[in-house]
């Protein structure tokens, strides 16, 4: 029911495979997923949505603001929920895991620094790619 409230709200027809998708994204341990791992897990789940959909849906998503999609380098793209919260991302770079972080002395510098420079920030995407340490 959230769901269909969801699509309303950014203005989408409520369709079965809208609902199931928003779901699977909504309900997964992993916050960051791309196309194939939706439609993976729709498969697995019985549901029987195709892989031209789930990219349909997921771009119908994006341009609805209801997820943010993230082209890390050396990968595919990804999608998270967009939940209104900022944060910045590390990707590993041996195993691809992503983790969130968020840091106020980190925004504080880039603030900082788009103003100095004279500028003012309307947006910004941080990515760190990392390795364990110790790993060669």
């Amino acid at each position: 029911m959230v769901e269909n409230q969801e699509l309303r709200k950014a203005g989408l027809k409520v369709t079965l495979p809208r609902v199931k998708i928003l779901q699977m994204l909504d309900g997964s341990q992993e916050r960051h997923m791309s196309a194939e791992d939706v439609y993976k897990a729709l498969m697995e789940a019985g549901e029987d949505v195709g892989l031209a959909t789930v990219y349909r849906v997921l771009t119908q998503f994006e341009s609805a603001g209801l997820v943010v999609r993230h082209n890390f380098d050396g990968g595919h793209a990804v999608f998270e929920l967009a939940d209104g919260e900022h944060h910045d991302h590390m990707v590993c770079v041996d195993t691809g895991e992503v983790i969130e972080f968020f840091d106020p002395e980190i925004e504080r510098r880039q603030r900082e620094i788009v103003e100095k420079h004279g500028f003012e920030m309307v947006d910004h995407n941080l990515v760190l790619y990392v390795k364990k340490a110790g790993s060669k």
